[in-house]
């Protein structure tokens, strides 16, 4: 059966590290589960500083304010659940 993760390495300074495996402990977790968990959200999370920079130069080229952008997302989730029904 073929491993479905991949083992990679890499350093951390040594005050890093103890705070890792302490984390893990407190959560009852494995030092790979914590960390696994750990890079899952800071890429989530830079995928959505990429997406809101994205979202503020399209409305800075649009000229569009503050003020519609709740009105547009009014109206997307309007249009959104007309093709649901």
């Amino acid at each position: 059966m073929a491993r479905t993760t991949k083992t990679i390495t890499f350093s951390l300074p040594p005050e890093l590290a103890e705070k890792v495996n302490e984390m893990a402990a407190q959560q009852g977790r494995s030092r790979s589960g914590f960390l696994r968990t750990a890079v899952v959200r800071y890429i989530e999370e830079q995928e959505w500083r990429q997406l809101l920079q994205y979202g503020e130069q399209k409305a800075r080229e649009e000229n569009i304010g503050p003020e519609a952008v709740a009105r547009l997302v009014e109206e997307i989730r309007a249009e959104t659940n007309l093709v649901r029904t």
